[in-house]
Parts: structure tokens; C-alpha cells; sequence
């Protein structure tokens, strides 16, 4: 029996679940693999490999609507949106790079499990917003379908929410309808340098809060700011506009001369600013080789707390801000070292969630690499999991030990 099962359609899925439900065996599903490492060590007996359900099944660009099988790299989708003018709103990040893997290896079912979601959160909303519907088979090896082709489809539960960001613990995503939106005719990037962290905190702040419609807002301290596309070795406060030209320049000189209140501000034009932002979607910071062996967290916390979490974590660490501070990445200074009795206390005392995206197989076996559930959340979450897979075929312990 070999150790990797690669199926040829869903019903080959339905099967190969099916299979290891009758003979107790426990399955680590997986696409191109690019996200692998996030997570506990695998508990499996033999891999999932869904990369062979690939090609977009349905797009309609004028009903904004597109359906692609779970295999299918996010690179090909986004290539061909873009062709219509449209893009994916939420801004999908690559962690292949953070794990020294080539870009462009992520897929739509990877992203949809992650949730992943890239600096235009603050605007457009998290991954699991723009799923509209999917075809998934469960630990039952039962083919579910939920949601549609339209945004309302909605009755009873929505599953689409339940599946996004389960990490494949619950089912098998085979087939994803998402929605897609028109790209931006160009955008720009008002940069207000030389911030502390507490200054760049109060700036976002008062971004995101003005009438300038800010779609992007990052700070990136002075020992980051020189690893991200076009911008200097100091502090760096970046603040992205995006719309039709005429609207962008207006709104450009509007929220220049309101940032001029925190220190000097300097403007990137469309392609520098389409190069930073994905070097921030990406984290870039973190994914050079010097800093490939250190364990690096993802932290969401309230915007206003985010320089105060920091302070309280180990003062030798890297970090840098997106989502107006409600979102830290953080890289440790040691390698295997996490340091995650430090950030889990920060985060209990000002609240949020931190997890551990990147550290060696044996650290994630000995940390909780997602945010510990309080007893009540944990007993719902064993439920879901009992509801959707009671014998623990699909990646068991992946998220917490025992689900």
C-alpha cells in the first residue's frame, strides 16, 4: 500500500475516505503542500494529495462569480481574473516562501482551509467572506454541498464558515465557488516615516478612521523596514489608497496633509506601492534566509494594544504590523525557541490570538501552536469535530491535541 493516496475527482476523495474510515486509518490531506508545516506534527498514517483536482469549473466575470476545484493554484485563478480586470479582494498571502518553498505553490483549497486573508482585511473582509459555496466530502466520507453561485444562499448553517480556517480537520474541500471584484484601476501609498510603534499605532488609527478609505495600513519598524520592496532603513508608516486615478490623487493629498501631524510624509506611486504591499502580504520580513530558522507568530489583537503586546514579548524580537496594528508578526530572535509562554501571556492579559506559523516539527509538538480554546469553545469544538469526522480520519490533532 503506498503512503500517499492521489485522487482524480471527488468521487475518488469520497473513496479514498471511505477506505480509511473502514480500516482506522487517520489521513493528512494535503495540496501542493506550502502551508504543511503550519500546524502540530502530522498524526496521520498516509497522505491525501487533492493536488490532482485542479481547473477553474465555472466563471462568470460579469456575475463576479467564479468556482475552481480545490487543487487549483491560487497563481493560475489570480492570473486569470486579472485578465478581466477583477481580483480577489481579500488578498490571499503566500507562505510558501516563509518556509523556504518556491512562490506561487499555494491553492485555493489551502487558502480557503487557512483563511487566509492579506493586508486589505481592514476593507474587504477575511477569506471566509467571499466563499459563496463548496463541495466537500466529510470524515463520514459523505459528499456535502453548501452555499451556491450567489451571495444570497444562505439558509439554515453556514458551512462555508464552518469549513474556512479548519485546516481540513472537519472534510475535504473538493470544489470552492467564490466571489471575485474589480481590481482597482491603480493605487498609491503615503508613507509617514520615523514613527515609534505607540506613534505609528495612533496614525493607523486615525487613517483608517478619516474619510480617505484607507484599503491597506502597516507599520514597519526600522529593523524590518529595509527588507520590504523600494523603502528606506528606517521606520516606515504605510498607508494604501486604491480606486480610480482622479479619487486616488484626491484622497492622497488628504490624507498626506493629516499625517503630516505625526511626522514626514512621502508618497509611493502605483508599482512601489504594489511591491511593498506584497512583500507585506507575503512576510517578506521573515522569509529572507537569515532569518528562515527562527520560529515567527501571528498575533491579532485590538489595534490599539498591538505596540503594548509587543512590549510585554521577549525585546529582542522582530516585528512588524499590518491591519492598522490589529495583526503582529513576530519573529523570535533563537532558533526553536518560541518564547510561547511570553506570548501567550501578553495575549491573555490584552487579549487576542497568537499563532505559531513557523518553528521545527518537535517545538510545535511541544507548544500549542493555536490559541488555547477556554473549556467552553473546546467542548463546542469537539462536537463539531465528532459531528463532522467521529473517527478522526481527516488531520486529526492538527490544530489542538485530542480534535
Amino acid at each position: 500500500m503506498t503512503d500517499r493516496l492521489k485522487p482524480r475527482d471527488a468521487r475518488d476523495v469520497e473513496e479514498a475516505v471511505r477506505w480509511a474510515v473502514s480500516d482506522g486509518k487517520a489521513l493528512d490531506v494535503v495540496g501542493q503542500g506550502s502551508k504543511r508545516a503550519i500546524g502540530r506534527p502530522s498524526q496521520t498514517d498516509l497522505t491525501l494529495d487533492v493536488s490532482g483536482l485542479t481547473g477553474v469549473t465555472l466563471y462568470e466575470p460579469e456575475e463576479l462569480v467564479l468556482s475552481a476545484k480545490a487543487g487549483t493554484p491560487i497563481a493560475e485563478i489570480e492570473a486569470l481574473v486579472d485578465k478581466h480586470g477583477q481580483q480577489l479582494a481579500f488578498e490571499p498571502a503566500d507562505y510558501g516562501p516563509l518556509f523556504g518553498q518556491a512562490a506561487g505553490q499555494g491553492t485555493i483549497g489551502g487558502v480557503v482551509a487557512a483563511n487566509l486573508s492579506g493586508p486589505r482585511r481592514i476593507k474587504a473582509g477575511a477569506a471566509r467572506d467571499h466563499v459563496l459555496g463548496a463541495s466537500a466530502v466529510t470524515g463520514r466520507a459523505e459528499t456535502i454541498k453548501t452555499g451556491g453561485r450567489v451571495v444570497k444562499n444562505v439558509t439554515g448553517y453556514d458551512l462555508c464558515k464552518v469549513l474556512s480556517g479548519s485546516w481540513g480537520t472537519l472534510a475535504v474541500m473538493t470544489d470552492i465557488t467564490i466571489k471575485v471584484l474589480p481590481k482597482p484601476e491603480t493605487e498609491a501609498t503615503v508613507v509617514v516615516e520615523g514613527l515609534s510603534d505607540a506613534q505609528a499605532c495612533a496614525a493607523m488609527t486615525a487613517a483608517t478612521g478619516s474619510s480617505a478609505d484607507v484599503s491597506g495600513a502597516a507599520h514597519l519598524p526600522d529593523h524590518v523596514a529595509s527588507w520590504f520592496a523600494g523603502l528606506k532603513a528606517e521606520a516606515a508608516t504605510v498607508l494604501r489608497l486604491e480606486g480610480v486615478a482622479p479619487s486616488v490623487k484626491h484622497r492622497e493629498g488628504q490624507l498626506a496633509a493629516l499625517m503630516k501631524t505625526f511626522g514626514p510624509v512621502s508618497i509611493l506611486d502605483a508599482a512601489a506601492s504594489r511591491a511593498v504591499w506584497r512583500d507585506i502580504r507575503d512576510v517578506k520580513a521573515f522569509a529572507v534566509a537569515s532569518a528562515r530558522h527562527r520560529p515567527v507568530w501571528r498575533i491579532s489583537t485590538a489595534p490599539a494594544q498591538a505596540h503594548r503586546l509587543v512590549d510585554l514579548i521577549t525585546p529582542a524580537a522582530q516585528m512588524f504590523y499590518d491591519w492598522a496594528g490589529g495583526l503582529v508578526w513576530l519573529g523570535m530572535p533563537y532558533e526553536d525557541e518560541p518564547d510561547a509562554g511570553s506570548v501567550r501571556m501578553a495575549v491573555g492579559e490584552l487579549g487576542g490570538h497568537a499563532t505559531l506559523i513557523r518553528a521545527p516539527a518537535a517545538v510545535r509538538a511541544a507548544v500549542d501552536v493555536f490559541q488555547p480554546e477556554p473549556p467552553g469553545l473546546r467542548a463546542l469544538s469537539h462536537r463539531v469535530k465528532e459531528s463532522f469526522d467521529p473517527k478522526g480520519v481527516l488531520n486529526p490533532g492538527r490544530m489542538w491535541a485530542g480534535i
